[in-house]
């Protein structure tokens, strides 16, 4: 089983640089009439379930979780919440700070929120398909690089009392690869969105 959930740990990260680096392959895989972030929303989903059934089929659950469970798992979840929110706040879906505040610390139930109000080609590289999406500079990206990693990070961190060490160092190692890659982006090598 352990190789297994090696490879499920992984699975999604061969996917999402493909994509990266040959968005108009999958625009044009995709089809015309077809959103090219909605396919790879429900590809990732699927392939975030495969990565969830792996880390549980090697966990051993207990309770209560151990003293850095909660900060890191809140401050993780903060971070990722704090990225869509600057997002919203530039689409001017969400103007008000402290309506966030009040909303973040609610958590996973503010992050589904800000994710329905971001939209798909928001979150799915809607840019590298050819959408034009406003790029975000503010807090906490002039802060913080990568801000929805970290926070990710952070969360899988704090489960490291449930999960062997090397299934969560293999999900962090997937994110830092991640970082890198999406560090770099050639504007020309966008895709052009079939009409």
């Amino acid at each position: 089983m352990g190789i297994l959930a090696c490879i499920g740990v992984i699975s999604p990260f061969p996917f999402y640089y493909f994509l990266w680096n040959n968005p108009q392959t999958w625009v044009d895989l995709c089809g015309r009439g077809r959103d090219p972030c909605k396919i790879m929303a429900l590809v990732s989903h699927f392939l975030k379930i495969v990565q969830f059934i792996s880390l549980f089929s090697v966990a051993t659950l207990s309770w209560p979780p151990p003293f850095y469970f909660w900060p890191l798992f809140f401050l993780g979840s903060f971070s990722i919440s704090v990225r869509s929110y600057k997002r919203l706040v530039r689409k001017s879906w969400i103007s008000n700070e402290k309506h966030f505040l009040q909303q973040g610390t609610k958590g996973a139930g503010a992050l589904r929120q800000v994710y329905q109000l971001l939209g798909e080609s928001g979150t799915y590289y809607g840019v590298r398909f050819g959408k034009t999406i406003p790029w975000v500079t503010e807090f906490p990206f002039g802060v913080i690089n990568d801000p929805q990693y970290v926070g990710s990070i952070l969360s899988l961190v704090a489960c490291l009392s449930w999960v062997p060490f090397l299934y969560i160092v293999l999900w962090v190692l997937g994110y830092v690869f991640m970082i890198k890659v999406e560090s770099k982006e050639d504007p020309s090598t966008r895709a052009k969105p079939l009409s």
